[in-house]
């Protein structure tokens, strides 16, 4: 129920007041795939992660060649494995390196084999970033990854060990809720956007509710305290889109059963609306 939520708080509404054109494809259907057994016998649902993997990465490939900038709506995290590996190879297509930025208060870096949950949602990124024994998602070896120092993970508050010496090992750029209480959204978003700048790079931005406080925003199955303050989470978007550097978006984990009035559908309604260009005042964050 996650997209329709999105749909119901103003999602296209927002867009088409702020000057852009919204088409909605609806709601994708899995395509159906064999039985498969899992390498690890704690995964759960192993099967439809492969079904919405392979449909998601048709879907991004697609859109990502074409002159659009798609919003994909869930659901769970582990459908970035789709958008972010369709959106990779659509970057390779082009001749262009595909940049990540994950904000979540996880950082979604396990493998099938260290995963202890079995919660595949832990696992998108190290897939995209070609981590060995995800064969089964596509049928054969990721073609086109993502370089693990072209992510950057933001307002992380739950690693698991495992994933802390993997993210250390490959050189994924992470600022936890420590660094930004100590330094600030601005010193440590600014840098990677240089760098994507500088490399030509086309940016996916992957916004997972629980990103933000729980305070403000209830309606998550994983919720952390301590997230992205209210005027965080706007300041990392308008710097977003001061920057102008993304090009696709995923919107997850919103769990409309867990809210309180819709009240998280239109703070992440809102939060799109100042990636699209939506301020206070008509002028650029001091940062640009």
């Amino acid at each position: 129920m996650g997209p329709d939520a999105f749909r119901t708080a103003g999602l296209a509404e927002t867009l088409n007041a702020l000057g852009h054109s919204v088409v909605d494809h609806g709601n994708l259907n899995p395509i159906e795939v064999e039985r498969f057994t899992p390498p690890n016998t704690v995964l759960k649902n192993y099967r439809e992660y492969i079904s919405w993997t392979r449909t998601l990465y048709s879907k991004a490939a697609e859109l990502g060649t074409t002159p659009t900038f798609p919003i994909y709506l869930g659901g769970d995290h582990a459908m970035a494995a789709g958008t972010v590996a369709g959106q990779a190879r659509a970057a390779a297509e082009q001749g262009r390196p595909l940049f990540v930025l994950w904000l979540d208060a996880h950082s979604d870096f396990h493998t099938l084999e260290s995963t202890d949950s079995g919660n595949l949602h832990g696992t998108p990124l190290a897939f995209v970033c070609g981590l060995p024994g995800f064969d089964d998602l596509l049928g054969t070896p990721l073609p086109h990854t993502v370089k693990p120092e072209n992510v950057e993970i933001l307002g992380v508050r739950s690693i698991d060990t495992a994933e802390r010496e993997m993210l250390l090992n490959l050189g994924v750029g992470v600022s936890d809720m420590r660094r930004i209480d100590e330094e600030g959204v601005v010193p440590l978003l600014k840098p990677f956007l240089d760098r994507v700048q500088s490399e030509n790079g086309l940016l996916h931005v992957s916004l997972d509710v629980d990103f933000l406080d729980p305070e403000i925003a209830p309606a998550v199955g994983t919720t952390v305290p301590g997230g992205a303050t209210f005027r965080e989470a706007h300041l990392v978007m308008e710097m977003l889109h001061d920057s102008g550097l993304v090009t696709s978006l995923d919107l997850v984990e919103l769990n409309p059963f867990l809210d309180e009035r819709g009240r998280t559908a239109r703070l992440m309604v809102d939060l799109t609306g100042s990636l699209f260009g939506r301020r206070v005042f008509d002028r650029p964050t001091q940062s640009f």
